[in-house]
């Protein structure tokens, strides 16, 4: 049964052909789902299917790059043809920064195509999926996002491309619940071709000396697990298992699974409105002192 999960479920995974994205593929397609695989080498999308097939699993070829909406559409399209429906859309589709590129000497074409891929690249084929999820009244979106999105491991186009990946999930799960469509992200750590190599440690490693990275977010860069690990958690997310699951980031590293906890906020400081603004003075004091922080740094800053 446990191999079973996703029987007669059509599932479209972006970026399903190298690394983590076919990782996933490969463990929905084991779990009984068909799926449509896509990827922007034909090579890769064509070997990662032809395996699917040889294991006994259904799965067709949808090459293109996913910043193209109407390719996303076609995929989505192809789902519902090859398969029956689309129950699962795994976005996973991405693109490495520029090695060494901050906000200092980012190229704008390079943040525009980050961020195509990323950010639109997920809205591309949510927009297209979802109403047919919504008719069908069942769904589940996975969109992959990473750490990155806390802004310590560098770059600029990714993260915010990341971080905009995570708020957009926020907002469909919160529209869709009521139509049964879940939608939650899923932040992996894996070996993959974006996660090896002399410049990818250089990177680490540069990062962990400006402070950016402790001792154990470093080690635990340089030796990411293989990347069928995630696979378990695809499956879980897809599946009904998780049919009460929704609006949640999740970390799968290896053996680990994480959550990450709600964003919100605390109370730093309340005046009464009838007295007037703050003074400028006094809502440093309060905010200083509940971030723990010296409370005359910015009286002495003024001076």
């Amino acid at each position: 049964m446990s191999d079973s999960w996703l029987a007669g479920k059509g599932a479209v995974v972006t970026g399903g052909s190298r690394g983590i994205g076919r990782a996933i593929a490969e463990a929905l397609a084991r779990a009984g789902a068909g799926v449509i695989v896509n990827g922007r080498d034909e090579g890769c999308v064509d070997e990662v299917v032809t395996k699917i097939l040889e294991s006994g699993g259904r799965s067709q070829p949808g090459v293109g790059s996913i910043a193209d909406f109407d390719l996303a559409g076609r995929l989505i399209t192809q789902c519902v043809s090859e398969f029956g429906s689309v129950d699962v859309l795994v976005n996973c589709a991405g693109i490495a920064e520029p090695p060494g590129s901050s906000i200092l000497d980012l190229d704008p074409e390079d943040w525009r195509e980050l961020i195509d891929v990323h950010l639109t690249g997920t809205f591309n084929s949510c927009r297209h999926a979802v109403p047919r999820m919504v008719e069908q009244g069942a769904g589940s979106i996975i969109n992959v996002s990473s750490h990155a999105y806390t802004g310590r491991y560098g770059g600029t186009g990714y993260a915010a491309g990341k971080g905009g990946v995570n708020s957009l999930t926020f907002a469909l799960a919160a529209e869709l619940r009521e139509h049964s469509v879940r939608a939650n992200v899923l932040c992996p750590g894996a070996r993959t071709r974006l996660s090896t190599g002399a410049d990818y440690e250089e990177h680490i490693e540069l990062l962990h000396q400006r402070g950016l990275l402790d001792d154990v977010s470093r080690q635990a860069s340089l030796a990411p697990p293989e990347a069928y690990h995630v696979g378990p958690m695809a499956v879980f997310l897809s599946s009904d298992l998780s049919a009460d699951v929704t609006g949640r980031i999740f970390t799968a590293r290896g053996g680990y699974v994480g959550l990450h906890r709600d964003v919100g906020e605390e109370l730093l400081a309340l005046r009464d409105e009838s007295t007037g603004a703050w003074p400028v003075d006094e809502l440093s004091a309060q905010i200083r002192e509940k971030l723990g922080l010296d409370i005359d740094q910015g009286v002495r800053g003024d001076a």
